[in-house]
């Protein structure tokens, strides 16, 4: 169900008062199409937005589209708790990992570069400290309750690959187009090796989208993936738990987490 509209001063602001308001599909159903923007609730705070604002006019899009924030006719990124980003034409599409884990990866080589935003160390949402204990500045016994986590916290090992800026939410986040590069909607910023960004695409296939051993095809030449799939698994999981207010995720017969664990592992052991 869709959320109230955006009230005539957030259009007007955004130069679209004119324009027919549409409720799009997706998400949490609180977004808007109004012309040529998308108009929804700002998850992020002015700050971020601001720095987003600024990082997509930074960037070429190289094999890739990319949903800039538009600002308002102030200069503003928010108004009245609302933010407006480019609509991009597309569609979202199942099973199509190799191409997001490609398009991610053309993403990051232009966003090579770009210092590390100061914001990042202010979040504290359940991403934020999923993340966090995946890469151990949060120590893991502090979860040690989530289900799988020991069992993957004992597989870790050091990665040496530099951090940089990427996307950390890339799999429900590419729009696909016949005649047009893949849209990258949505931008979770997080400053991690870019083969981290492949890995949760990954992790979110093998727990929660089907997939199997064969995906792992498409990450096939990035060295000692299974560390960065062990933490990506360490940082949903953690998040899972935070979100959903318990200490374990799903455990039993049906538990979707064990297939990808097993496989995480089994890769982690390989590379040790």
């Amino acid at each position: 169900m869709s959320s109230q509209p955006p009230p005539p001063l957030v259009l007007a602001a955004f130069g679209v008062a004119d324009r027919p308001l549409v409720a799009l599909d997706g998400g949490q159903g609180s977004s808007w199409l109004a012309g040529d923007l998308v108009l929804k609730p700002a998850g992020l705070d002015v700050e971020e937005l601001d720095w987003l604002a600024d990082v997509y006019s930074a960037i070429a899009w190289d094999g890739f589209r990319i949903a800039r924030q538009r600002r308002a006719d102030d200069g503003s990124v928010c108004v009245d708790g609302w933010c407006a980003t480019e609509y991009l034409t597309g569609q979202h599409a199942e099973r199509r990992w190799p191409q997001v884990v490609a398009v991610g990866e053309r993403l990051h080589t232009a966003l090579r570069g770009i210092p590390r935003p100061g914001f990042l160390d202010q979040r504290v949402s359940p991403w934020a400290v999923g993340d966090r204990v995946a890469w151990g500045d949060i120590p893991v016994a502090n979860f040690a309750r989530v289900n799988h986590l020991p069992r993957l916290a004992d597989a870790l090992r050091p990665v040496s690959a530099p951090s940089q800026l990427i996307h950390g939410d890339l799999g429900g986040n590419v729009l696909f187009h016949e005649q047009l590069a893949p849209a990258i909607i949505d931008f979770s910023a997080y400053w991690r090796p870019v083969a981290f960004a492949s890995a949760i695409v990954v992790a979110d296939a093998l727990v929660w989208e089907g997939a199997d051993d064969q995906i792992l095809e498409a990450v096939r030449d990035i060295a000692d993936f299974g560390q960065y799939l062990i933490r990506a698994l360490i940082y949903r999981a953690v998040t899972d738990s935070l979100v959903g207010g318990t200490d374990e995720v799903t455990a039993g017969s049906d538990d979707p987490w064990s297939p990808a664990v097993d496989l995480a592992c089994q890769l982690a052991a390989v590379n040790r």
